[in-house]
């Protein structure tokens, strides 16, 4: 898919994650305005109805019947006493109902049913309140009042304090000097007369209620009531467009830059199509697009490591093939020109045997490359190393009559047979490759062991010729790969023995290392792999 094409998704997709946003707001405030006029609806009622709660706790089943008559008329709406098991509640409302809180429950766009537990009863006082109105003001102040007239005039403010912090009151409530309170002197003059005076605050917005105390110095001043103003919709759009736009900005930032990057992985794999191998990406960052730079990166390495092992290959084999088809030509113009049968016959199996020698190159090449391509089919069987090695042993001892090959000391673990979990004809090929490249390069004695553990096997092959310099020790496992000491081409082989063996031991989780042989003194070559392989 074209970068541009995956972009205009990325573009779609986040125009439908701001439509998204948006909605999520519209939804956000108008849950926001729900809560908030439930609580304001809660506040003004709540010192309210526990005054009047709270008195009815203490009043005889007359005197209720009596205040829930005058209570209503003042209230404007009917007041009723009813068992708590005659509602529906939910276990939040009877959580409040139990910590002398009010329930209002919303029944339409300006009614209420208010409801508050009386005492410790399982009786609620309730109210179908239409509208919150003037008269829960002139009720709450005849509910304090009648409060306040008990207590002399010197303890009505303490005693109002304390009914403040009990019951719980939304609004302000106080008492002060008349000639301190906020009204003009047609209101001072009818409060002195004893109405109820309902004054306009100062911001607008509000309205304060001033009554008198009969016998008493004291205005009790209720207020300042505000009405509910929802969020309007006009700050939720303005509120939108602001947040959508730094959203959108600050994701088209990103995606730009994503961009940019991304499209610097497009560039940099047009020029590998193109052939330039050595192309790379900056992979600094640890988010997405760096680990997929570091991959690409990783990606472009192997490519160019593979295709450079390609050409040395077939320059490798073009070279090998060359010295056993010269040998051929040069044996028929012999066959030709040979006087005896005698002649003719050897050199016929000079050809024979430079064929086979060709033979052996593809058979090795073709090895290699199952195994250097990818995982080949393994089959994992548990094999007894013992049997292993007496075969190889007896497979090629007879080659080479001069070369004693021997068992070395093998060490097994305690109580088990010597078996391995691997590929039987894979590591039976790895053990040959190991031992007859030993054969070649010794002087007189090759021995073969292994050593067992709980986790790791490993098996050593080692010879008595000249060894193998340490600073070729990382490079001995490359494809015809030879070095200029007495392991020579004189020695025979075509160089890629050691690469299949360690391809084999690679796809068997191991590793073929090289190193000194402590025993004879030469080479000393190691397969290490896991005794038990894991299911593929």
């Amino acid at each position: 898919m074209p970068v541009n094409s995956i972009f205009l998704r990325i573009y779609g997709g986040m125009l439908a994650v701001l439509v998204l946003v948006a909605l999520l707001g519209v939804l956000s405030l108008h849950l926001v305005n729900e809560v908030r006029a439930a609580q304001h609806r809660e506040g003004l009622a709540q010192g309210t109805f526990s005054l009047m709660a709270d008195n009815l706790a203490l009043q005889s089943d007359t005197e209720r019947k009596r205040s829930l008559l005058l209570w209503g008329r003042l209230l404007g709406v009917p007041l009723q006493l009813q068992p708590m098991s005659a509602f529906a509640l939910d276990g939040t409302q009877r959580a409040r109902l139990y910590r002398s809180l009010v329930v209002v429950e919303k029944t339409g766009p300006h009614a209420a049913r208010v409801l508050r537990r009386v005492g410790q009863q399982d009786l609620l006082l309730v109210a179908q309140v239409r509208q919150i109105s003037e008269q829960l003001a002139r009720a709450t102040l005849y509910l304090l009042a009648d409060e306040l007239v008990r207590y002399p005039v010197t303890e009505q403010q303490q005693r109002l304090e304390q009914i403040k912090r009990d019951k719980g009151f939304g609004f302000g409530v106080a008492l002060q000097r008349i000639e301190r309170a906020s009204l003009d002197d047609d209101q001072r003059r009818r409060v002195e007369e004893g109405d109820t005076v309902m004054a306009l605050g100062m911001d607008g917005d509000s309205i304060r209620v001033f009554a008198g105390l009969s016998g008493s110095p004291w205005v009790l001043e209720i207020g300042p009531l505000h009405q509910l103003n929802p969020y309007p919709p006009q700050l939720l759009v303005l509120i939108t467009l602001v947040g959508l736009s730094l959203i959108g900005l600050v994701v088209y930032l990103l995606v730009r830059q994503l961009e940019r990057r991304v499209s610097g992985l497009a560039l940099a794999a047009a020029g590998i199509a193109q052939g330039s191998l050595d192309t790379r990406v900056p992979a600094g960052d640890a988010d997405s697009v760096g680990r997929l730079a570091a991959a690409f990166n990783g990606m472009a390495e192997h490519l160019q490591r593979s295709l450079s092992m390609q050409r040395e290959l077939v320059r490798a084999v073009s070279h090998e093939l060359r010295t056993p088809v010269a040998r051929l030509r040069f044996g028929l113009e012999m066959v030709e020109s040979a006087a005896t049968e005698q002649a003719r016959a050897k050199h016929l199996a000079g050809m024979d045997g430079d064929i086979q020698d060709l033979d052996k190159l593809v058979d090795e090449m073709l090895t290699y490359a199952r195994l250097e391509q990818g995982a080949p089919a393994l089959t994992f069987q548990r094999i007894d190393l013992d049997a292993l090695l007496d075969q190889v042993i007896a497979e090629l001892a007879p080659l080479r009559r001069e070369i004693r090959l021997l068992r070395g000391d093998c060490q097994g673990v305690e109580g088990e047979t010597s078996w391995v979990e691997a590929e039987p004809r894979y590591l039976h090929r790895a053990v040959q490759n190991l031992v007859s490249n030993a054969l070649r390069h010794a002087e007189h004695e090759v021995r073969v062991r292994y050593q067992l553990g709980p986790q790791v096997c490993r098996i050593d092959v080692e010879d008595d010729g000249p060894g193998i310099p340490e600073g070729v020790w990382d490079r001995i496992f490359t494809p015809f790969m030879r070095l200029d000491d007495s392991r020579t081409r004189a020695s025979g082989g075509h160089g890629l023995g050691l690469s299949i063996v360690r391809r084999i031991i690679y796809w068997h989780a191991g590793r073929a290392t090289v190193g000194h042989g402590k025993a004879l003194g030469g080479a000393c070559f190691s397969l290490a792999w896991p005794r038990q392989q894991a299911p593929l």
